[in-house]
């Protein structure tokens, strides 16, 4: 603006110049027309050019304020858009915070009832817990004279136990032995206990453990012969009883019929040999130059059968009761049997009989031990250890 308005404080300067310049020159040189029309040409000239530059300055002049003008009313209007979306987000920001503080004053509150309510409820536990630490106290203080106690009493371990676990199994061995016969149940249970004494590490039972080894050597050297197996062999002879081919006398006269002859000549014997093959078949004659022996009836058969039937049923129960006398006898008697009135020739009374007498070889007595030594080590060694603790119960404390 300092430079635009520079122009027309210089113009009013020169003028006064041109005015003086021009009064001199009328004077001076009236008659000289000619010569003066071309300076005046000269000095209108510059006139001209520094009033264009001045409209020039003017026109930027004026498109500056109108700029100016514009901007101003641009920047007036965006002004009072921008604080009418300041006013109306003030105005939800203020209720969203009213809102806000509403329910911060609502939670408060309940916050601060619940609050009540859990220190009442910390105070009441606080109260339980005071009581039940004078009762955790009670308690310890009887533990520890408990324990005191049970310090005083010898021969407590922990892994006594497993000695009346062995004891426990060595009984078990001993009622398999003498009431079942199951010499191999005893043997396993006998050798559980050792497991469970090893497991001890305790040099003291070693003892103990060398009856049971003893023990077990005793029990497998017992006839392995199985009774169940005799048995169960005596049982199939029983059943094939019924298939021995039993002795019937032979006749003492055999008739043979004579075959006819293709001969004419012989038409008188053929005829007379058929007419006796037509009566013997209604017709029987026998003649007999010995002693006729009798027939077994239908209940002699059935009485022989089952006297086998018996012996073999009485071996059977003396094989399962190791009876060795009377398994033997048994055997006998049905061979016996079977010699006087079966066909000894016949295949199946043969292997009848072999089978009898392969069964009767068998040796089924057991020398079963009356006692087992390590049962009173180890009732001993528990009256000892565990039974002195364990067994009196709240007693021993």
């Amino acid at each position: 603006m300092a430079d635009q308005q520079q122009p027309n404080q210089e113009q009013p300067k020169q003028l006064p110049d041109a005015a003086s310049s021009k009064a001199s020159a009328a004077k001076t040189a009236a008659p000289k027309s000619t010569s003066a029309k071309p300076e005046s040409a000269d000095s209108s000239s510059p006139k001209t050019a520094k009033t264009g530059l001045l409209w020039l300055v003017t026109l930027l002049n004026l498109l500056l304020l109108g700029g100016a003008a514009y901007g101003g009313y641009w920047y007036f209007n965006q002004h009072s858009v921008t604080q009418t979306k300041l006013d109306s987000l003030r105005s939800e920001l203020n209720n969203e915070l009213g809102q806000k503080h509403s329910q911060i004053a609502s939670k408060a509150s309940t916050l601060e009832q619940q609050l009540s309510a859990q220190a009442a409820a910390t105070q009441d536990v606080l109260d339980g817990e005071a009581a039940q630490q004078a009762t955790v106290e009670q308690l310890e203080n009887q533990l520890q004279g408990a324990l005191a106690q049970i310090q005083e009493l010898d021969g407590r371990r922990p892994t006594d136990w497993l000695i009346a676990e062995a004891d426990y199994l060595v009984r078990m061995a001993g009622r398999k032995m003498w009431l079942e016969k199951d010499l191999r149940t005893a043997i396993m249970l006998l050798g559980n206990a050792d497991q469970r004494l090893k497991s001890l590490a305790d040099p003291s039972v070693l003892p103990v453990r060398a009856l049971i080894a003893q023990d077990i050597q005793a029990l497998q050297q017992v006839n392995p012969v199985s009774e169940v197996s005799v048995a169960l062999a005596l049982d199939g002879l029983v059943k094939q009883v019924d298939k021995l081919a039993i002795i019937t006398p032979k006749e003492a006269n055999e008739f043979t019929s004579e075959a006819v002859s293709d001969s004419a000549s012989d038409w008188k014997q053929n005829l007379l040999n058929v007419w006796r093959s037509l009566v013997d078949d209604f017709i029987r004659i026998e003649y007999r130059d010995e002693p006729v022996e009798p027939m077994m009836t239908a209940q002699q058969e059935w009485l022989s059968r089952e006297q086998i039937k018996l012996a073999l049923q009485q071996a059977q129960a003396a094989a399962l009761a190791s009876e060795q006398t009377l398994y033997e006898a048994s055997i006998e008697r049905a061979t016996a049997i079977i010699s006087d009135d079966y066909i000894l020739s016949n295949s199946d009374v043969s292997g009848f009989q072999s089978a009898l007498s392969q069964l009767k070889n068998t040796d089924i007595s057991k020398a079963i031990p009356t006692e087992l030594s390590s049962q009173a080590a180890l009732e001993s060694l528990l009256d000892s250890r565990v039974k002195r603790v364990f067994g009196e119960g709240a007693s021993a404390l």
